[in-house]
């Protein structure tokens, strides 16, 4: 499965410079945050891919007017060609403004998942606007990553891990990509193309289905489970 990813700042070689047929080939995109709605919905019409958004601390205008033709999975949980895809978008809360958290709420978030993720037996991609702390985030505190995601990687070992927020002309030596645990974790600022492959036990009748394996499509088994932060980072 190829896959466009994007987030933060948009690509002139994908819009203002945008040449038919570019952006054949691609099977999904996922967008990691702080993106203009007209550029998503120029993005998911144009690739007739398949587009999955969670939202930056800069998107308060998608509360009003959402990129038309995308699925936004923030606090979601989702299958598509097999892939299991969970969505965590926001922040560190640094100010006043919408999708800002603080570590707390981010485990809340996380531990509310956690049906979802015992059920499919895991996550093979997992898409945020933040980075984990300590691995491609900041010192300052707009830019400081989640201690959280670090714990998220520790449990469930995803394959991805994809985020934006910290733009990668800030810093031109800064890597894209970190190493955790066996995942990569990669900075999709602009954008960044990836293969992904396909599980070999998909059900070819799925193929091109969105699944939804939370509360937001599809009652849960189990959703009203008395979680705490500790039953997220220490079960086994």
């Amino acid at each position: 499965m190829k896959i466009l990813a994007v987030s933060d700042e948009e690509s002139p070689a994908l819009w203002d410079y945008f040449v038919p047929g570019r952006l054949d080939g691609y099977d999904l995109i996922l967008a990691c945050g702080d993106l203009k709605a007209e550029y998503l919905s120029f993005l998911v019409t144009m690739s007739h891919a398949r587009l999955l958004y969670v939202r930056g601390n800069h998107d308060g205008a998608y509360l009003q007017n959402p990129p038309d033709g995308c699925e936004c999975i923030d606090d979601q949980f989702v299958v598509y060609n097999g892939v299991r895809i969970l969505g965590l978008g926001g922040c560190r809360k640094y100010r006043k403004g919408p999708f800002q958290y603080t570590e707390r709420q981010m485990r809340w978030r996380i531990a509310k998942l956690w049906p979802a993720l015992i059920r499919c037996g895991g996550v093979d991609i997992v898409i945020a606007h933040a980075a984990p702390q300590g691995l491609g985030d900041r010192d300052d505190p707009a830019h400081l990553g989640f201690a959280a995601f670090r714990k998220l990687i520790e449990k469930w070992r995803p394959a991805l891990f994809l985020h934006g927020h910290v733009h990668r002309r800030y810093d031109h030596t800064m890597p894209r990509e970190h190493i955790y645990e066996s995942t990569r974790i990669i900075n999709v600022s602009d954008r960044c193309t990836l293969d992904f492959p396909e599980p070999s036990d998909a059900n070819p009748k799925d193929h091109n289905r969105l699944i939804w394996k939370t509360h937001h499509r599809e009652k849960s088994v189990g959703w009203d489970l008395e979680l705490t932060p500790q039953d997220f980072f220490y079960q086994e």
